[in-house]
């Protein structure tokens, strides 16, 4: 697990969050919002990067900052990170893709010698940090041995305080020769490094992280952090977990996203590692949290409206198992009032969205069923207004390409097409 790696941070990125601390005036904090709303149990976007524009083009400096230097982190990493677009480029479809090259730069230096890698790490400690609420992204990692693709985040004093003690929240890393298996870790004082406390997650099947995108999250309130993969919650961790020591999780931190090649953790790249290799990231979202302690992801409750504004709706408004989800003029109805819950199901009249008999194919039927937990009943929102059953990596979809009253709904390939975009509350 992540606890392998001794520290994230290098003597070039230090130095650069100390200056980032200087002008800490102009960052955008929302602790204070994220508190105040605490009790209202609603939310509010905070921040968010679609990573919308032309092919080619660099992430949004109003944004990100990228890091640059080949010092190895603290681990021995084997890449130089660039500024270059060769690196870190929007891709004209909305994904920001991160690309590890093999280096033909003689003159780029490492801790090592002559560079053997290129990559990219970019952060927001210049212009966005953030205190509690919901941190989430939507990525599709590399392949390969040699490959660590990580989203996580540091406190913003680390300029001052230093590493471990300004805090670290691993969201996701990866490691090439775990294809399967994402870790989540928390490090702080007495606990980093080889001490970090944290889970990991591995996918069912033999299903690897490579071969599609996920949606990596963590809920993090004052009293604990809750990590999930696809909406599904597989770790929380609280004071109690740190045994005593300082739980150093109530201030603001900012953002990061990098593709490290090689490392004390995942090793260096074999014969069978090809490049480049890319970490693609559809979007990166941060909201308030619903309430002031709440862990999972952020519920949503309300009409959930497709294809012509027609709302999803419980045929007849019938609770009996296998009841049919179609779509219906908008009326207001219980049959159409929906919850998006914190443990990826989506429910009305007191009973789940499901795909029958969990499955994988395109246009399986969408109906009501008692909610039983299984993966027939996971659904994730993305911020591309796509509502995807995790289980079958498989979009909801209007049948047909039709907006009729009484259309059916059912799972598809997802497409980007109108009948597959839904609009909730």
């Amino acid at each position: 697990m992540a606890a392998h790696r001794a520290r994230r941070w290098s003597l070039g990125g230090l130095a650069f969050l100390m200056s980032a601390a200087l002008a800490s005036a102009v960052l955008i904090n929302t602790s204070d919002s994220a508190t105040n709303r605490a009790g209202a149990a609603t939310t509010s976007t905070t921040w968010a990067d679609d990573f919308d524009g032309s092919a080619g083009s660099p992430p949004s400096a109003s944004k990100w900052t990228l890091e640059t230097g080949g010092s190895g982190n603290g681990n021995h990493e084997l890449q130089y990170y660039t500024n270059s677009t060769n690196n870190a480029a929007l891709d004209g479809k909305g994904n920001l893709v991160i690309t590890a090259r093999k280096n033909s730069d003689a003159g780029l230096d490492c801790w090592y010698g002559t560079c053997r890698y290129t990559s990219a790490r970019l952060n927001t400690a210049r212009t966005f940090t953030q205190k509690f609420g919901h941190f989430e992204s939507r990525i599709k990692v590399p392949r390969g041995q040699g490959m660590w693709p990580a989203f996580w985040m540091l406190g913003d004093d680390l300029g001052s305080v230093g590493w471990p003690d300004s805090g670290e929240i691993d969201i996701m890393e990866n490691v090439g020769k775990e294809p399967g298996t994402v870790h989540g870790t928390l490090h702080g004082p007495g606990y980093s490094g080889s001490g970090g406390v944290g889970a990991a997650y591995t996918l069912p099947n033999g299903k690897a992280f490579a071969d599609d995108f996920h949606v990596f999250a963590v809920d993090w309130s004052p009293s604990k952090i809750t990590w999930s993969v696809d909406g599904q919650v597989y770790q929380t961790r609280t004071p109690a977990d740190v045994s005593g020591k300082k739980w150093v999780y109530d201030h603001p931190f900012f953002l990061i996203l990098n593709l490290a090649v090689g490392g004390d953790w995942p090793g260096s790249p074999d014969s069978g590692t090809s490049f480049p290799q890319t970490m693609t990231v559809d979007y990166v979202r941060v909201t308030t949290s619903d309430s002031g302690d709440t862990g999972g992801g952020t519920p949503r409750t309300g009409a959930i409206k497709g294809i012509g504004g027609m709302c999803v709706d419980v045929a007849g408004a019938g609770t009996a198992d296998g009841t049919p989800i179609q779509l219906h003029d908008c009326t207001g109805a219980e049959a159409q009032k929906w919850t998006l819950g914190r443990d990826g199901t989506v429910r009305a009249l007191g009973k789940c969205l499901d795909v029958k008999s969990a499955s994988h194919a395109d246009g399986a039927v969408v109906q009501l069923y008692t909610c039983n937990g299984t993966s027939a009943q996971k659904w994730a929102y993305t911020a591309a207004r796509d509502l995807t059953n995790t289980g079958a990596n498989k979009c909801l979809d209007a049948k047909g390409n039709s907006s009729a009253d009484g259309t059916r709904l059912q799972t598809w390939t997802c497409t980007g097409a109108a009948n597959q975009k839904w609009t909730i509350g």
